[in-house]
């Protein structure tokens, strides 16, 4: 153990040497975070794979393989900063954020139980009026690059905020709501439209939803204005809702939670 020990570069291994990689381990884990929930994140597997591929085929003898790839690495660079734009730039406005914005005042938290609950009654209050509404919750994947150029709010998350935000003689009722770290974050929000051929059925709301959700894991519940039903769309797949315990209990699942209990019976016994 001792010889081994002697042999090996952690023995000559400095303190400077030892912060180089704490430091090497930081910015990787912060890249992987930026990425996670993101098709960025696929991408980077992607990358990873065509890396481990050209270090295999120099040890196995791939000769062309080695050569083709050896001449694209030339160009990973240009290739990894048109890909992964978005997600730098917003990596670089977090770094900002945290140098410069320590002073800043962060508004307590309440909990996801809490904010589940108003979302499902202002949706289903929504649906049983016909009035149409999109509201995206954020998990994982930051939605900060969709909320600029919108109305900021960074409310506390209400049944009687988002109902008035989303009625016919309010200014932001075409926009989607986007919900971050339990409040309101902004309104009138713009999401991307799918170009997907399957989604030629859905209305603008339903389809800016599946946009959104096929780019990020957030999770986007759309009231239909035409039909005066509510739907929750994840990961680029629309579910039609039965009612509000059909609704808290998909939440749920998808947000890892345990169940919280009904706000009311008035809500549970809603429909679509």
């Amino acid at each position: 153990m001792l010889e081994w020990w002697d042999g090996s570069p952690l023995a000559t291994a400095t303190w400077v040497d030892w912060l180089d990689i704490v430091l090497l381990a930081i910015v990787i884990y912060r890249v992987l975070v930026v990425m996670r929930g993101t098709r960025a994140a696929q991408s980077l597997i992607g990358l990873g794979f065509v890396g481990m591929l050209y270090l295999l085929s120099d040890l196995i003898g791939l000769v062309a393989v080695h050569w083709v790839l050896d001449k694209l690495v030339v160009y990973l660079v240009l290739f990894l900063l048109i890909l992964f734009q978005d997600d730098l730039r917003k990596a670089l406005a977090r770094a900002g954020g945290f140098l410069f914005g320590g002073s800043t005042r962060v508004a307590a938290r309440p909990s996801d139980a809490n904010v589940m609950e108003e979302v499902i009654k202002a949706a289903f209050s929504l649906a049983h009026r016909k009035i149409g509404a999109l509201m995206v919750i954020e998990r994982s994947a930051s939605l900060e690059a969709y909320v600029e150029g919108a109305y900021a709010l960074d409310a506390v998350v209400s049944t009687e905020l988002l109902q008035s935000v989303f009625h016919p003689s309010s200014p932001l009722h075409d926009g989607a709501v986007v919900l971050a770290k339990g409040r309101i974050r902004a309104a009138g929000v713009f999401l991307p439209i799918s170009l997907s051929p399957d989604v030629g059925r859905w209305g603008t709301r339903h389809r800016a939803a599946i946009g959104l959700s096929e780019e990020t894991d957030g999770l986007c519940v759309v009231v239909s204005e035409e039909r005066g039903t509510v739907a929750l769309v994840s990961r680029g797949q629309v579910t039609p809702i039965a009612d509000a315990n059909d609704l808290r209990q998909r939440l749920v699942e998808k947000m890892g939670e345990e169940e919280p209990a009904p706000a009311n019976e008035e809500v549970t016994g809603a429909r679509a």
